[in-house]
C-alpha cells in the first residue's frame, strides 16, 4: 500500500485534459452503473416478462432516469414532463466532486485562480456523454430534450468538479476557507455573506413549516402508504422516490412563507391567502398539502421568516464592512435582498414544472412572482436592518459605560508605551473600527527638550533633531544636484544650436528637422558631457 502511493506521489503529472475527460467518464459510468442497480431491483420487484424481451427497454429506462438526475426534461405524447426531483442531483454531484479531487492529486495545478481549467476539463466531456445518451435514450415515447442535457450536464460538471479541484487543492496547500474569503473585497465579502445567510434562513423556515405539516397530517400520510401496499421492495423504492422530491417540497414551502405560494395544477393555489386544489396523486408526502379552504392559522407563522432573513442578512451584510456614509448603508442591505431574490427565483424555476397534459401541466411556484416577493421582503428589511446596524458598529466608543466626547478619541501614541492621547477630531468625522486611522502629530516647539523635560523625553527630541538636520541636508545636496543637471543640458542645447545653425548657413536644406517638428530634446548627466567643443 505505502510503495504504491510513493509510486503515485513520484510519478510524472499527468495532462489535465485527457485526464478530465478520464474524471467525467468515470463518473458517468458509475452513475448508470447505480442507476441500472435500482431499476434492476425495480425489475424483479414488479411482474414482467423474460430478460431478454425487457433488457432493452430495462436499459433505456435507466439511462433515462440517470437523465432526470441532471434535471433533464423529456417530452411524451401527452405533453413534457419537466418537474423531475431535485434530490437526485446528489448522486452525480457526489461522483463529479471526488473524480474533482482525483483530478487533482494527478494533475499539476499550480495556483488556486487556475481551478476553472480543471473544471472545464471535466464538464466539457461531461456534457458531452450527457447529450450522447440523452440521443440514445429516445424513442416513440420517449424524447429527451438534448439541449437541456448539455447544460445541465456542463454545468453540474463544472460545478460540482471545480468542487473537488478546489478542495483538494486547499488541503494539498494548506489553505483555509477563511483565508479564500479574506482575498475577497470587503464589501463584496460582506454581501456575500449577508445573501447567503438570508437564504439558508428561508431555507431553515421552509424545513421547519414542511416537517410540521406533515407531521400534522402523518395520519394521512400512512393511509396512502397503506392504500398502495408497495411491498418491502417497492416501500424503500417508494421512500427514494419522495426523499428525492423533498428539496422540491422544501421550495415549495418557501414560497408560501413568501406569500405567493405555489400551484398544484392548472386553476389551483396553496398560499396563505387560502387553498384550493383538486384531487392530487396518491403520494404520502402529497398529505402535507392542506385541506382546501382558509389557511391554517399556525401557518401563517411562516410570514414573518423573511423578514428575520433581511434581518440578519442587513446586520451581517454591515458587519465586516460599516459605511462611513450612512445613507449607504440601506442601499447595500436592499442589494442584498435582491441577489437573495435572484437565488429562489431560480429555484423556485427549477422546482417546479409539468407532469404531461391537462391539469397538471402547471405545478409549483411563479419563478417571477417569488423572485419580486422576496427581493421586496428581504430587502426592505435588509436595508432598515443595516441602517440601524452601521449606526451601532460606527457609534462612538463607550469608556467606564459613558459615552466618549465624540470630537474626541483615543490614540496610542506609535513607539511609545505611554498613555493614550486624546485627539481633537471635527464633530462631522464618524469613529468607529474600520473607519478611521487617527494619528497624533505633535507641535514643532514639543520636540525641543524643555528645563524640565525628562532624560527619555529629552533623548527622543534629539534624535528627532538630529533625523531633520540630515533630511535637509539630503534635500540640499538634490537641490545642487538639479541644478547641475539643468546647466549640463543647457549647455548641450546651445552647443547642438550653434552646429545645427553652422550647417545650415552652409546651405542645408531650409525644412525643419525631426527635433523640431516633434520636440525632442536630449538629456545627460554632468559626467557624460564633453568639456571640449565640437570642431
Amino acid at each position: 500500500m505505502s510503495k504504491t502511493g510513493t509510486a503515485a506521489d513520484t510519478a510524472e503529472p499527468r495532462p489535465i485534459y485527457s485526464t478530465g475527460g478520464i474524471a467525467a467518464a468515470s463518473a458517468a459510468g458509475i452513475g448508470v452503473a447505480v442507476i441500472v442497480t435500482f431499476t434492476m431491483v425495480g425489475w424483479v420487484a414488479a411482474p414482467h416478462d423474460t430478460f431478454g424481451e425487457d433488457i432493452a427497454d430495462l436499459l433505456r429506462g435507466a439511462v433515462l432516469a440517470w437523465l432526470v438526475g441532471h434535471h433533464v426534461s423529456f417530452a411524451i405524447p401527452e405533453g413534457q414532463i419537466s418537474l423531475l426531483p431535485m434530490g437526485l442531483v446528489l448522486l452525480p454531484g457526489l461522483l463529479l466532486y471526488r473524480f474533482g479531487r482525483w483530478l487533482a492529486r494527478n494533475c499539476e495545478i499550480g495556483r488556486l485562480r487556475h481551478v476553472y481549467r480543471a473544471a472545464l476539463a471535466i464538464a466539457g466531456p461531461y456534457a458531452a456523454i450527457a447529450g450522447t445518451l440523452a440521443l440514445l435514450a429516445r424513442t416513440d415515447v420517449v424524447e429527451p430534450s438534448m439541449p437541456r442535457a448539455l447544460l445541465m450536464g456542463f454545468v453540474i460538471a463544472f460545478i460540482s468538479g471545480g468542487a473537488g479541484v478546489l478542495r483538494q487543492l486547499m488541503r494539498d496547500k494548506g489553505v483555509a476557507a477563511g483565508d479564500l474569503l479574506a482575498l475577497m473585497p470587503d464589501r463584496t465579502r460582506s454581501l456575500m455573506v449577508g445573501m447567503l445567510v438570508s437564504a439558508g434562513t428561508l431555507l431553515a423556515g421552509g424545513v421547519v413549516l414542511f416537517l410540521a405539516a406533515l407531521a400534522f397530517s402523518l395520519p394521512d400520510a400512512i393511509a396512502i402508504t397503506r392504500s398502495l401496499a408497495p411491498g418491502v421492495v417497492g416501500g424503500a423504492l417508494l421512500l427514494i422516490v419522495q426523499l428525492a422530491y423533498l428539496p422540491n417540497a422544501v421550495i415549495f414551502a418557501v414560497c408560501y412563507s413568501l406569500g405567493p405560494g405555489f400551484a398544484l395544477g392548472a386553476e389551483t393555489v396553496v398560499a396563505p391567502t387560502g387553498v384550493s386544489v383538486g384531487a392530487l396523486p396518491a403520494l404520502p408526502l402529497l398529505a402535507a398539502v392542506p385541506a382546501n379552504g382558509a389557511a391554517p392559522m399556525l401557518s401563517l407563522a411562516a410570514l414573518a421568516v423573511p423578514f428575520l432573513a433581511g434581518t440578519i442578512g442587513g446586520v451581517l451584510t454591515q458587519r465586516s464592512a460599516p459605511d462611513v456614509v450612512s445613507e449607504a448603508a440601506p442601499l447595500w442591505g436592499f442589494v442584498c435582498g435582491v441577489t437573495t431574490g435572484i437565488l429562489y427565483a431560480a429555484l423556485a424555476g427549477v422546482a417546479g414544472g409539468s407532469l404531461g397534459a391537462q391539469r397538471m401541466t402547471e405545478v409549483g411556484p411563479s419563478a417571477w412572482q417569488v423572485g419580486l416577493v422576496a427581493a421586496l421582503e428581504v430587502g426592505v428589511a435588509a436595508a432598515v436592518a443595516a441602517w440601524v446596524a452601521n449606526w451601532w458598529y460606527t457609534r462612538e466608543p463607550r469608556r467606564g459605560g459613558e459615552a466618549a466626547p465624540r470630537n474626541e478619541v483615543s490614540v496610542p501614541e506609535k513607539a511609545s508605551d505611554r498613555a493614550p492621547v486624546a485627539v481633537e477630531l471635527p464633530p462631522d468625522v464618524p469613529v468607529g473600527k474600520g473607519l478611521a486611522t487617527v494619528t497624533p502629530l505633535r507641535a514643532r516647539e514639543d520636540d525641543e527638550p524643555g528645563e524640565g523635560a525628562e532624560p527619555e523625553e529629552a533623548g527622543i527630541a534629539e534624535r528627532r533633531a538630529e533625523l531633520r538636520r540630515r533630511r535637509k541636508a539630503r534635500r540640499h545636496d538634490r537641490s545642487l544636484e538639479r541644478r547641475a543637471r539643468k546647466e549640463a543640458r543647457r549647455e548641450l542645447r546651445s552647443r547642438r544650436r550653434e552646429d545645427k545653425g553652422g550647417r545650415w548657413r552652409r546651405g542645408a536644406s531650409d525644412e525643419p528637422s525631426e527635433e523640431e517638428m516633434y520636440g525632442i530634446t536630449y538629456e545627460a548627466a554632468p559626467e557624460d558631457v564633453d568639456p571640449a567643443p565640437r570642431s
